[in-house]
């Protein structure tokens, strides 16, 4: 057996449980991060390189995003860069997993650059909203402020919410937490606030009506989850004996 077939076949039996995580991601970008692992494995990549490498493809989305004029052309660039850095985010994961070497180092190098992408990805929508859409009304360059502020809250706020989960267990002399069965319908649920569904309405970038259409309403999305997870992260956190 190859290494790539021999990657593969480990990987495929050693997911992550789905609970919590959106159709997409399960479905589309696991699976290509699966592939995209294989392949670094095969070309002994470390994890932190296969991290560093989705970052490249990732920022350069962004600068096209905030020095492009918007054109389908450049939207198709665009969606192209940012899906495959977001799958190569989940490629370094699994890697990590198959070679045994993760690592509280490149965890943090994982989740920095998970924030950094997230604030230059708004920051780059506004510049092109103030260069090319030509909006009348000062008020739209508020919208991807907005949307940062509500993306960067959800992830910090799960991160962190994660990060206390796990010291309380170890605290408690308690275990991991048992894997609970997904849920298909919050898997469709959580759609909304799926990396990979913001990278997709980038396809629609060189239309400027469609896709403020579709920023807004993800923008709204994002803050009734926001509103919604801190609720119930921090009354998570409050149970007695956690």
């Amino acid at each position: 057996m190859s290494q790539f077939g021999y990657a593969i076949g480990q990987l495929s039996a050693a997911q992550k449980s789905a609970k919590g995580v959106s159709l997409y991601s399960r479905y589309v970008n696991r699976p290509a991060g699966r592939v995209l692992a294989a392949a670094g494995y095969t070309l002994k990549l470390t994890p932190n390189q296969v991290t560093m490498i989705s970052a490249a493809f990732t920022f350069a989305g962004v600068v096209m995003i905030a020095t492009l004029r918007p054109s389908p052309a450049v939207a198709a660039g665009i969606f192209a860069a940012l899906v495959l850095g977001f799958a190569l985010d989940s490629a370094d994961g699994q890697l990590a997993r198959l070679t045994g070497n993760g690592s509280a180092a490149g965890e943090w190098l994982d989740h920095v650059v998970d924030c950094a992408k997230m604030l230059a990805l708004h920051m780059a929508v506004l510049l092109s909203f103030y260069r090319h859409f030509g909006f009348s009304d000062p008020r739209y360059l508020l919208i991807p402020v907005a949307f940062q502020f509500a993306a960067v809250m959800v992830f910090f706020g799960g991160i962190l919410t994660e990060q206390l989960k796990r010291a309380g267990r170890l605290k408690s002399g308690a275990g991991p937490a048992p894997a609970e069965p997904a849920s298909t319908l919050r898997s469709v649920a959580l759609l909304p606030v799926d990396y990979g569904v913001f990278c997709a309405i980038f396809l629609l970038f060189g239309s400027r009506e469609v896709f403020m259409v579709l920023y807004c309403a993800l923008f709204a999305a994002h803050v009734l989850f926001m509103v919604a997870f801190l609720v119930k992260w921090y009354r998570e956190l409050s149970a007695p004996g956690r």
